[in-house]
């Protein structure tokens, strides 16, 4: 009966989150339909493991949401994001149109800006340099994708993403974990990617199809849409209700200060995790009033908030002057990090009053029992949770509330780099997150104005298929020769 009640609860979660339910709602309903059916006392299983895990959440990376959130709302507005996408299109020119888009998004989510931020900022333009160059606005979504949601949320070493944070309290790692097997991946990513597309491209081409329908993108119309805003929230770290408000700046600044901000998060970022932190006397975290805690525990999100606050400081002193309204962007930014976290949150409180049950002993079990060792059995539980839940950072945070610590003590065992096991659950948390029912998905195909039978082959193609593959190799080479 109980692991009944754990799948009547993921259904539950699952069909009603497709239709637009807010999961706020959903997923408490859903948690005491696992208890239900495990004999586990309602209110103590709400108030206490719900509540518990999800404050947890909270506590541990709403700073992340908060500052990531308020960076990329003030890069929008101060027109940073637009001078760098003007700036790379304008420079491969509509021949390079699917590299330009890929390398746009790809520069600005790594450097921090948010991923919806850059969706409404890039599909106009690739709308613009797709249509003079004749290629299928059917491809315009999968391109996007492949730049902004593929290899710079979850391969790239250092990426501020909060997918990449969260393995870090529990493996004691940095952003950088596995830098080496971290750029294999984006290589893999990126090569089958750009490869997939070309190809998508050129078959066009050979059929005549061209660029299709003319309309302009949707972005007011995504944006202000509540179906696609429950479903966009679980899925990344920005409410793109909040897109709208605030005032952009009258011109955009020139490339050299719209890129300084990004420079400055990965330096910075750097710097803390390897020249700055090490070097502090943080013994005080051991006291109870602190947690206790430890230095491996917070350290890299601290960096990453570190690095976020450098950038919000120089993002505002290069663009003070320019700001309209800077009350209104701040404010828009900071508003856009509210309904993100509680909604991933409320994932995680579903996914421990589950883990709580005396049924998911059986599933824990299946899961250590999956053939390939730890790496294998690791990748599989965040993929299908990533899956389940629509959420890389909701399916990831369940699968190490619950996994994570069985996870250290086998690799301690077996001598096996904790870097490693961050490698493999990021990688594992962003393949079957893009899910049709993927709040990201489906915000995307609106702002381009597409649907899913037209395009979502091709996002499957860059952001499933190809990190499958990254993920199989880092798991067979971190196999072979361990953590690089």
């Amino acid at each position: 009966m109980g692991l009944l009640g754990i799948f009547l609860g993921l259904a539950l979660l699952i069909f009603f989150a497709f239709r637009g339910w807010s999961v706020l709602l959903l997923a408490p309903i859903a948690a005491l339909v696992a208890a239900v059916f495990s004999s586990e006392p309602l209110l103590a299983s709400w108030t206490q493991t719900f509540m518990g895990s999800a404050a947890d959440f909270v506590a541990q990376f709403f700073p992340l949401f908060l500052l990531g959130a308020l960076f990329g709302k003030l890069m929008d507005d101060s027109g940073s994001v637009t001078a760098i996408a003007n700036y790379m299109t304008t420079k491969l020119g509509p021949e390079r149109a699917i590299f330009s888009v890929v390398l746009a998004g790809a520069i600005v989510t790594y450097g921090g800006v948010s991923l919806f931020v850059a969706f409404f900022v890039l599909a106009p333009m690739a709308l613009a340099l797709f249509r003079t160059a004749g290629i299928p606005r059917r491809l315009m979504p999968a391109a996007i994708a492949l730049g902004t949601s593929t290899f710079t949320m979850s391969a790239m070493p250092g990426t501020p993403a909060i997918q990449n944070a969260i393995p870090m309290p529990f493996f004691g790692t940095t952003p950088f974990a596995a830098p080496g097997l971290g750029i294999m991946a984006s290589a893999i990513m990126l090569g089958f990617g750009l490869w997939w597309l070309k190809r998508a491209e050129a078959r066009a081409r050979r059929a005549g199809e061209g660029f299709g329908p003319q309309d302009a993108v949707a972005g007011n119309d995504a944006a202000n849409d509540e179906i696609i805003r429950e479903r966009a929230t679980t899925a990344r770290e920005f409410d793109p209700a909040e897109i709208q408000k605030g005032e952009h700046a009258a011109s955009a600044p020139p490339i050299i200060l719209a890129a300084l901000p990004l420079v400055v998060v990965v330096v910075v970022n750097l710097l803390m995790s390897f020249v700055i932190l090490p070097r502090l006397d943080v013994s005080f975290l051991g006291q109870d009033r602190w947690g206790p805690t430890s230095l491996s525990a917070v350290g890299g999100v601290w960096s990453v908030i570190v690095a976020l606050t450098a950038a919000i400081i120089t993002v505002l002193a290069l663009n003070f002057r320019a700001a309209p309204n800077l009350r209104a962007t701040m404010d828009a930014g900071v508003n856009a990090s509210v309904l993100p976290i509680f909604s991933v949150a409320s994932l995680v409180g579903f996914g421990a009053v589950v883990a709580a049950t005396p049924a998911f002993g059986a599933v824990r079990e299946w899961v250590l029992s999956i053939e390939g060792g730890p790496l294998v059995s690791l990748a599989v539980a965040t993929n299908i949770l990533a899956a389940l839940t629509g959420s890389a950072s909701g399916g990831l945070t369940i699968a190490l509330d619950a996994l994570g610590p069985t996870y250290m003590k086998l690799a301690a065992e077996i001598g096996l780099n904790p870097e490693l096991l961050h490698r493999v659950a990021v990688i594992g948390s962003g393949t079957l997150d893009s899910l049709p029912h993927n709040g990201a998905v489906v915000t995307m195909l609106a702002v381009c104005g597409t649907t899913h039978k037209e395009s979502y082959l091709d996002i499957v193609m860059v952001a499933v298929v190809s990190a499958i593959l990254a993920l199989v190799a880092v798991i067979g080479v971190g196999s072979l020769v361990g953590s690089f």
